[in-house]
């Protein structure tokens, strides 16, 4: 037997597990790459390859990286609280923005150095084939690391992890160019390890604009893909009790994203049952979507129309205008229903056998509320709802 577990419930589930994974795929990150930039680093410097050293300078990148994440993984679930009223899922979005800014200075930084070895106009020296192994090793280690770190992200639906991931992807892509590099230069092609350490540089650098940029977009509450909102707004639509949607705004929220929206009822039901088409809308839209939360707004109308009735008398005032027609009534609230429909007021009005058990009284009530919607510039009708004969 399946058990159908409460959205929230599930949510609290997929948080912790994304939490869990986070933490184990980067310390494993971590170890990793701390190996890797101690072996580049030393034989870049024995081997005098150049571009080893600035690979090794990536897994170091790498490395700051990690703790960045880490340090986002441990803030990013925290439950909301009085200075953070949606959580603090933002913190990913925070710390892709600091690897982007990482990567972006590391990859600069070693363009330069590249750059000033290349246009020096002294010959490169020959490198110790030490440094083809240690190259490889690293494009098989970080290539390794990249298919895990990616499923795990992806089986999590984390986007900070499949960033972190695809930067291993980068680190396995730079590995290559420097293992390329490396073999060329050993073949006597020794301009070729520059070379190979300018476009290491290149490499990592657009990765780090890639993901600043990203992460720009989603702090200033950039929309997700068309297409996530095109299946949100279809949810909403198929909702029974929706007959349409508009003004649907949504906004990236670290994985998730917020969601407003505008429902259509029919016009006539209940404040009850409309907040219960909304819930329903709501819960829909969490159990199918990435999404963190829904505010659904319940409109009788399309809102221009809503506008125009912004202007029409309230319940006080309606009130005030029948009371006098209605001699030794008190007209409770429940007997006076109110409709705000295409910028005028419709009345249902409801009154029991005894409150006029006279037909002639009856009759001139009835005359006089035609005479109060005709004469009204706001009351398009006023409907009566009575019965001669008492209840049994």
């Amino acid at each position: 037997m399946t058990t159908i577990l409460p959205i929230e419930q599930k949510d609290h589930e997929m948080a912790d597990e994304r939490q869990r994974v986070a933490a184990r795929t980067t310390w494993i990150s971590v170890a990793i790459n701390l190996v890797l930039t101690v072996l580049q680093v030393v034989v870049g410097i024995f081997s005098k390859s150049q571009a080893l050293i600035a690979d090794g300078l990536h897994s170091l990148s790498d490395l700051v990286a990690d703790f960045v994440v880490l340090f986002a993984n441990r803030h990013s679930h925290q439950a909301p609280d009085e200075g953070h009223h949606y959580g603090h899922a933002r913190y990913e979005t925070v710390a892709s923005l600091w690897l982007g800014v990482i990567l972006l200075v590391a990859g600069l930084g070693m363009l330069l150095r590249a750059g000033e070895r290349l246009t020096s106009g002294s010959a490169a020296p020959t490198v110790h084939s030490i440094a083809l192994w240690v190259a490889c090793i690293t494009l098989f280690a970080k290539e390794g690391l990249f298919r895990y770190m990616l499923k795990e992200a992806e089986r999590v639906r984390s986007s900070m992890l499949v960033a972190n991931a695809w930067h291993a992807r980068s680190d396995a892509a730079s590995s290559l160019v420097v293992a390329l590099g490396i073999a060329g230069n050993l073949l006597g092609y020794t301009f070729l390890d520059a070379l190979a350490a300018s476009l290491v540089g290149f490499m990592v650098a657009r990765m780090g604009w890639k993901f600043g940029w990203d992460a720009l977009q989603d702090l200033s509450d950039a929309a997700p893909d068309a297409e996530t909102v095109t299946a949100i707004r279809r949810t909403l639509e198929g909702t029974v009790g929706v007959q349409g949607v508009h003004e649907l705004r949504t906004r990236k929220m670290g994985d998730m994203v917020l969601v407003d929206a505008h429902v259509l009822v029919n016009p006539t039901i209940s404040v009850s049952e409309g907040h219960f088409i909304a819930e329903q809308a709501r819960r829909l839209v969490l159990a199918n979507h990435p999404v963190l939360d829904v505010l659904v707004h319940v409109d009788p109308e399309d809102d221009n129309d809503a506008k125009r009735s912004a202007i029409l008398p309230d319940r006080n005032h309606v009130r005030a205008s029948l009371l006098p027609h209605l001699p030794g009534q008190t007209l409770r609230e429940e007997q006076l229903v109110l409709h705000y429909l295409d910028g005028q007021l419709e009345l249902d009005l409801f009154l029991n056998p005894e409150d006029l058990p006279d037909p002639a009284e009856l009759d001139r009530l009835k005359a006089a509320l035609a005479t109060l919607a005709h004469t009204s510039a706001h009351i398009r009708d006023i409907r009566l709802h009575h019965s001669l004969r008492k209840p049994s």
